[in-house]
């Protein structure tokens, strides 16, 4: 026992100086690791030296389990050390995403490693909520949510609601505005609201999902003056940039949207704006009258904001929290072809409101919205706005529902192949029947569907279902590689090779898509 203090002591220095480098779980770890070797040399004595080259055999060892220990092991003051996701729920060229992709560019000149915005579109927004609020608290995913975060649980689309993130801060509030082509027959508000009297039914309008914030704005503004909220027909589409350019084509009438979401085609003159939702005229936009001027009293607004999943470390959440501050007060700069811009400056620009309230104002305004839209869309006279024509989960149902019958077809099919057996095998001699197995009889008549065929069809729906569930927990090349490899031992390839394939091909995607064309894919328990 004696023999092995140097290393006891040894294996005690180096868990007090661990437990100063590293963070507090990391360093309980690792001391556990360093005194299970430590009792191990000093109860076995390794055979008093002779096994294992003696102490400093025992001081190798000691360094490897140290060094295992600590893989993962991240010093909290470098957060972050690796690209950052910002998850983004509507289309590319919305006002959402130019204001995501704004704040992602600055908070990389802010932090120091890659912001990469993704559009996690549909679902009327759950889609692209869901995928940033309920992803690995890491502080390394962060989302871009809206107004319809106060929507979307009161219309039955999610359980999610405001008190399901740790709201960081509101970077933009912007009122509705209603667009018509620049060729549109209405010059004001009341021509068109004449146009609906005479004809209720039969335009069409869009600028968001339904039952997203604009169609709500919408539906609102033709209650207020006095018509269904179906008297205009909603067009579900996946943002503003999606609903301007159908309507410049033809097939909208008007898109409910922003101000700054129309910018460039309203200053082109290809758009005319037949009224602002708002209080009184808009900065910037003196010329377009409010509804409230036009005889109609509705406003609405929409915000943009930034949240961490729930179970964010709170250092994270900090640190996260400041450079997002100096980002919208203006102390970082991007290089653009007019020069250097800051945040401020682009949201000038662009026309947008840049209103930042901190995480304390932003909780307290998010939960007054939360109680002010549920009053509202819960209401009889807002109920069409909430009643669609499939619910979210009709095509998830329906694909179910598919799987089902083909699972039931399979099953009749082999059935019916038994009972020909059969009935071959009655009619057969006895001789010929004797000689003759199920599996041959009748092969030649009907088509023979094998268990393994049934097994590979049902192997592969439960593959694609588990990747769809758990690729976010787990990571897209830990998933797809071992998806892929387990797939192709069942059929029959090499277990070395299809764990050869499967690596290379999950890594190669993962590479293209994360590095070439900057669209990062789930990260999961190791970050890739």
């Amino acid at each position: 026992m004696a023999e092995n203090e140097p290393l006891v002591r040894w294996l005690g220095g180096a868990n007090v100086l661990i437990s100063r480098l590293f963070i507090a779980d990391a360093a309980t770890n690792v001391g556990r690791a360093i005194r299970v070797v430590g009792r191990a040399a000093a109860t076995t004595a390794f055979d008093g030296g002779r096994g294992f080259a003696g102490e400093a055999g025992c001081r190798l060892l000691a360094i490897v389990v140290v060094c295992l220990a600590m893989v993962g092991c991240e010093r909290e003051a470098a957060y972050p050390s690796r690209p950052i996701t910002l998850v983004c729920p509507w289309a590319a060229g919305g006002g959402t995403d130019r204001v995501s992709r704004q704040m992602a560019a600055h908070l990389e000149t802010e932090l120091g490693v890659p912001v990469n915005v993704i559009n996690a579109t549909g679902g009327k927004g759950v889609t692209g909520h869901s995928r940033g609020l309920d992803a690995r608290p890491d502080g390394y995913t962060l989302s871009m949510i809206t107004l319809e975060l106060n929507m979307m649980h009161w219309s039955g689309l999610t359980r999610l609601t405001p008190d399901d993130c740790i709201p960081l801060m509101s970077v933009n509030e912007d009122y509705a505005a209603l667009f018509v082509r620049g060729d549109a027959p209405w010059q004001t508000l009341p021509e068109l609201e004449q146009a609906i009297r005479e004809q209720p039914g039969r335009l069409k309008a869009s600028g968001t999902a339904s039952g997203g914030a604009w169609h709500l704005a919408l539906a609102g503004w033709l209650l207020a003056a006095n018509f269904q909220a179906d008297d205009v027909v909603w067009v579900s589409s996946t943002g503003a940039g999606p609903s301007l350019q159908e309507l410049l084509s033809g097939g909208l009438d008007m898109v409910c949207c922003s101000l700054p979401e129309a910018e460039s085609l309203f200053r082109a003159g290809e758009l005319r704006a037949l009224g602002v939702m708002s209080p009184e005229r808009v900065e910037g936009y003196e010329k377009i009258p409010t509804f409230v001027e036009q005889g109609t009293d509705w406003t609405l607004g929409g915000w943009r904001g930034l949240a961490f999943p729930l179970g964010t470390p709170e250092p994270r959440v900090e640190r996260m929290t400041a450079a997002i501050l100096r980002v919208v007060r203006g102390e970082t700069a991007i290089r653009t072809a007019e020069g250097d811009s800051t945040f401020p400056d682009f949201m000038r620009a662009a026309g947008f409101n840049n209103e930042a309230r901190g995480p304390d104002e932003f909780r307290r305004f998010m939960a007054e919205n939360d109680e002010k839209f549920g009053r509202l869309l819960t209401s009889e006279a807002m109920r069409s706005v909430n009643v669609d024509r499939f619910s979210p989960m009709t095509f998830p149902n329906l694909l179910l529902a598919l799987f089902g019958a083909t699972l039931v077809s399979l099953g009749v099919q082999r059935w019916w192949q038994r009972r020909a057996a059969v009935a071959v095998a009655d009619e057969a001699p006895r001789t010929s029947a004797a000689a003759t197995t199920e599996g041959d009889l009748g092969s030649e008549r009907l088509p023979s569907i094998t268990i393994r065929g049934r097994d590979s069809f049902v192997l592969v729906v439960l593959a694609v279902s588990a990747y769809v569930m758990l690729v976010e927990t787990v990571g897209f090349v830990l998933m797809v590689a071992g998806l892929l490899a387990g797939l192709m031992v069942w059929f029959r390839v090499r277990p070395w090779v299809a764990l050869l394939i499967g690596l290379a091909a999950a890594v190669i995607v993962y590479q293209v898509f994360a590095n070439v064309l900057r669209v990062p894919l789930p990260g999961g328990w190791l970050g890739w």
